[in-house]
């Protein structure tokens, strides 16, 4: 296959049992391939149905010039190996496996074992990883459309002193997904295939009554206003006294982790790890992480990033010690703020409040069982909203939006979808469930709920 192309094989039953489901599952495997449309046309799309009467049935959706093919008959079992088989003819590696659960009461038992027993045969023939989710949100979080291939912000040494260096490599661990970028186009080109560009230009004009016009953008220069007075600073001044550090990561020392705040966290978050197949960097991290660990330590670092950079990065360097003995251990990193940077509010201490201003025990009873019921992680039930499986909804919102104009320019803006409204809003249906809890907390705490007409 093409290199980034990838298949995409969903095995769904739709058997009686879970019938009512199945409107919910068709929306969000639509909305997959919409964004696969966007982002990776070439891809491939295939559908296994299981539960349908007589043979199992294969649907390809691809644009591709050599489609999987397998065949629609036989066992369950020959069904999922002739799959594989199907795949790798045709070079594709299957690397994960994502399976929606579904619970006992809206499915029997032995479905969900069968479901299982066939999922895991596939994975052992692939050798590829499971997933589980519970929800169609999970499911459409769980997909990874659009590849993020990591890229080094810093190759280079840690260097503990002028004679201890490591070989590291640090990488964005998380980086927000920016909205997509729109550009400015008209409607007076004079083909329907052609786009009309626009240029945006910018217009100087002096502070004076009559507004008198900058000629070019050489007369412009900045100032800082120091009372009445502008102070003049030319760009080649600012260039002169900016601050030019040297580029490199060094280490300042150690401390208790208990003496960094998680809310003193500033940007996205940093990996650092060893120099790939540096064996003595590798050995040298892991164990300073596992000391550090050990010891409840964490380092702080001075960090310069790359050449001309006109800033210095002070952060904290948090152990990641693995459970796995094929991943090496490694770091996180946070940058941490400057005096300047900290906003601090005075709040009085509830501690020193008088014991009418407290809550009294019922009160306190009635807020530990809310906070209880609305766990999203319980121990019985995979936990909701977990970043690894929670697509941004604006995201989603704006691409599933983007395919209705795509078919139709006069198109509306639907309403939000079944799954991306359980990322914004509490589902009613728990709400119902818990709603004396609820009420019991609104009765101790005096709460009201409010109306308001305007």
């Amino acid at each position: 296959m093409a290199r980034n192309r990838e298949a995409l094989v969903w095995l769904l039953d739709v058997g009686p049992s879970v019938h009512h489901l199945l409107p919910e599952v068709e929306h969000v495997c639509s909305m997959i391939v919409q964004n696969k449309l966007l982002h990776k046309e070439n891809d491939e799309v295939g559908v296994v149905l299981f539960g349908t009467e007589g043979r199992k049935k294969l649907y390809l959706i691809t644009d591709a010039s050599s489609p999987i093919k397998g065949s629609h008959g036989g066992s369950q079992e020959e069904q999922v190996k002739n799959l594989a088989a199907a795949m790798s003819s045709s070079g594709i590696k299957l690397e994960s496996i994502v399976a929606r659960g579904i619970s006992g009461s809206d499915a029997d038992e032995m479905v969900i074992v069968k479901n299982d027993r066939i999922l895991n045969l596939l994975s052992r023939i692939t050798c590829a990883k499971m997933t589980y989710v519970e929800s169609p949100t999970s499911l459409l979080g769980a997909i990874r459309i659009r590849d993020k291939f990591p890229g080094t912000i810093f190759r280079g040494d840690l260097e503990i002193s002028s004679q201890l260096k490591i070989k590291v490599r640090v990488y964005k661990k998380t980086l927000e997904e920016k909205f997509p970028t729109l550009k400015r186009f008209c409607d007076e080109a004079s083909h329907p295939d052609e786009l009309c560009g626009v240029k945006v230009k910018h217009q100087f004009k002096s502070f004076g009554d009559d507004g008198q016009i900058v000629p070019s953008s050489h007369e412009v220069t900045n100032g800082y206003l120091y009372g009445p007075q502008v102070v003049d600073i030319s760009s080649s001044q600012m260039n002169a006294v900016k601050f030019k550090p040297e580029k490199g990561v060094k280490l300042l020392g150690f401390t208790d982790s208990s003496n960094i705040m998680r809310h003193h966290y500033m940007t996205d978050v940093r990996l650092f790890i060893a120099e790939p197949g540096d064996t003595e960097a590798t050995i040298a991290i892991s164990a300073l992480a596992r000391a550090m660990k050990r010891m409840n330590k964490v380092a702080i670092l001075r960090c310069v990033w790359r050449k001309g950079q006109a800033n210095v990065v002070i952060g904290v360097l948090t152990p990641n010690v693995s459970d796995d003995d094929n991943m090496p251990d490694s770091f996180y990193f946070n940058a941490l703020p400057f005096f300047e940077d900290l906003r601090e509010f005075k709040f009085l201490s509830f501690c020193n409040l008088s014991a009418s201003l407290q809550p009294s025990e019922e009160q306190q009873r009635a807020a530990d069982e809310l906070v209880e019921v609305l766990d999203l992680g319980p121990s019985d039930h995979q936990e909701e909203l977990a970043p690894d499986f929670t697509p941004n909804p604006v995201l989603q919102r704006y691409y599933d939006f983007l395919q209705l104009k795509v078919k139709n320019p006069d198109a509306a803006v639907p309403p939000l979808s079944g799954a991306l409204r359980r990322i914004t809003e509490p589902d009613p249906e728990f709400l119902s469930r818990i709603e004396a809890i609820i009420e019991a907390f609104m009765r101790k705490f005096g709460v009201r709920e409010w109306h308001i007409h305007g």
